[in-house]
């Protein structure tokens, strides 16, 4: 069982290209959680650096991990394997740490069943409108559309499992929304009523997908 003294988990999905990494990092920096790092096959952007955005590794060694088990989660997304390991995350979090994990609705879906003895508050990020999407998609070192336009044929998909998550967020401002994301989180943890407006997700997730 789960002591008060123990860590929470929170999980931030969303759609490529929607934020989500950025207000991980703002959330770590700023209401102390420890960011799990994942285990990816996919070779590293110009801006990342091996251990500290992700743990990259090559196939062999990702399908090893599978083979002995060590994953908490695991999922297949754009041909590259992203995982994490269950060992640093269990550590954490019996030592009162709180985690913050970086990953799509694949990986929630897998740690949610799990049912870890430990508080878990799930978060899906959307993005203000597709348009800004595809062009933040666009802007980002890849600087290829045809990328982008296959992230964009992935959104589709992706933005039916909001229904999966605890809060959705529109990532409209960045400070507004690390803001909602910082009182959602104090509310759930102090069981107190907050401003989570449903009605409103249910309005852009319809603009998103009509």
């Amino acid at each position: 069982m789960s002591s008060n003294k123990d860590g929470i988990m929170l999980i931030l999905s969303s759609p490529s290209g929607a934020g989500k990494t950025t207000l991980v990092k703002l959330l770590s920096k700023n209401k102390d959680f420890h960011i799990s790092i994942s285990h990816t096959t996919r070779k590293p952007r110009v801006n990342e650096t091996q251990d500290e955005d992700y743990h990259f590794i090559n196939n062999d060694e990702f399908k090893d991990l599978i083979k002995k088990n060590e994953f908490l989660e695991y999922a297949e997304v754009f041909n590259h394997f992203y995982g994490t390991t269950k060992t640093p995350v269990i550590n954490n979090l019996k030592n009162g740490k709180n985690v913050i994990f970086d990953i799509d609705w694949q990986g929630a879906q897998q740690i949610k069943s799990k049912k870890l003895q430990y508080r878990l508050i799930t978060f899906f990020v959307l993005p203000p409108s597709k348009e800004v999407l595809f062009n933040r998609l666009s802007n980002r070192d890849m600087k290829d559309k045809l990328i982008a336009e296959e992230r964009m044929k992935q959104f589709d998909k992706d933005i039916l499992h909001w229904k999966n998550y605890d809060y959705v967020v529109i990532n409209d401002n960045l400070q507004g929304c690390f803001n909602q994301i910082c009182n959602l989180i104090e509310s759930e943890i102090n069981n107190s009523t907050n401003e989570y407006n449903k009605e409103l997700v249910l309005k852009h997730v319809k603009k998103l997908t009509s």
